[in-house]
């Protein structure tokens, strides 16, 4: 069934309340292929979506969203050390993650909380905690928009990068992700090496996937807000990667410099410590604002536009260029024209 001239706002988590000329919800390949094989008669470009949690819409969509929805999870194949849970790409992130902690499968614990949808896990290449997606995931299945053939990606195909995948460069529109595969580990070993993760896991018994993931969902509550009550999108921009020396110039400035290893002479910088010594965390523009316990993420308070909520980030930008010579790139793909 189309849906026509509808509201977004329950489908993005900024609840921005911005229309779409048409929206359709697909539940299976054979829904899919449908829908494209008639998209001629569909005005406007496409959008796949999945969530809305890693969308900035900044006007009405004057085109056609699909939403897939196949959210079957099931174990493919299982063997002594590891499994291999595929998952519809329209299931729930967190409830993915909660299914496999709950049969005692490591590898996506430390990913827990994050919202979206399983579809556009491989896309953004999530990451959380010193993990990434990219370390579990065996393959992305997929229907090509042009011609409706589906396609089985494998890892090294997918070109994972940080937040980064060839669903976002060369394939981007390209594909409806409708299942992802992921090869999880039946003997976990923990992943708790990443700021204070170990330290609030072990507050709650022994190492486990399930203690790790009652330890990041109890840090993430407390830094971050319920898209539920207060409209973000989680992370808004990436942490930038920068030469080494680049960051040694500003740890003797500034001692508590968070750096995080990358690729050898290469390092990363927390994002968000950026922004705060810029001065931005808490500061809010009407219902535009930075959320007050963590710079990283900015907010909608109610009644933001798409185009405030831009322009704010807009500023953060040129601020940080401006004190530190850094440009920072978004997380958040901005929908829409200026």
């Amino acid at each position: 069934m189309i849906l026509r001239n509808i509201s977004l706002k329950k489908y993005n988590t900024f609840g921005l309340d911005y229309k779409a000329r048409n929206l359709i919800s697909v539940k299976s390949e054979k829904e899919a292929i449908s829908v494209l094989e008639k998209r001629e008669s569909l005005e406007g470009p496409l959008l796949v979506m999945g969530g809305g949690s890693n969308l900035l819409f900044i006007n009405d969509y004057k085109g056609t969203i699909i939403l897939p929805e196949m959210d079957e999870i099931e174990v493919v194949e299982q063997k002594k050390d590891h499994v291999v849970v595929s998952s519809g790409a329209g299931a729930n992130w967190d409830g993915l993650v909660e299914w496999t902690v709950s049969k005692g499968y490591g590898g996506l614990e430390n990913l827990s909380f994050i919202p979206g949808k399983v579809g556009a896990a491989p896309v953004q290449n999530i990451g959380a905690y010193g993990s990434e997606v990219k370390n579990t995931i065996e393959r992305v299945r997929a229907i090509s928009i042009e011609d409706c053939s589906i396609r089985e990606f494998g890892k090294e195909e997918c070109m994972f990068g940080y937040r980064d995948s060839i669903f976002k460069r060369e394939l981007k529109r390209k594909y409806i992700i409708t299942k992802v595969s992921f090869r999880l580990s039946a003997r976990p070993v923990p992943i708790t090496d990443y700021g204070s993760l170990k330290e609030e896991a072990e507050k709650l018994g022994p190492l486990s996937v399930r203690t790790i993931r009652k330890a990041v969902i109890n840090i993430r509550r407390s830094k971050l807000p319920d898209p539920e009550i207060t409209g973000n999108a989680g992370s808004f921009f990436k942490n930038p990667v920068v030469e080494t020396s680049v960051a040694e110039s500003i740890r003797m400035k500034y001692h508590d410099t968070p750096v995080y290893d990358d690729i050898p002479g290469y390092v990363k910088i927390g994002a968000g410590w950026l922004i705060d010594k810029c001065g931005w965390k808490g500061k809010r523009f009407g219902d535009a604002g930075v959320h007050d316990r963590q710079a990283l993420v900015i907010v909608n308070h109610g009644n933001a536009t798409g185009k405030e909520i831009l322009d704010l980030s807009e500023a953060i930008k040129k601020s940080v260029i401006d004190k530190f010579g850094i440009e920072l790139q978004r997380e958040v793909e901005v929908i829409g024209s200026i």
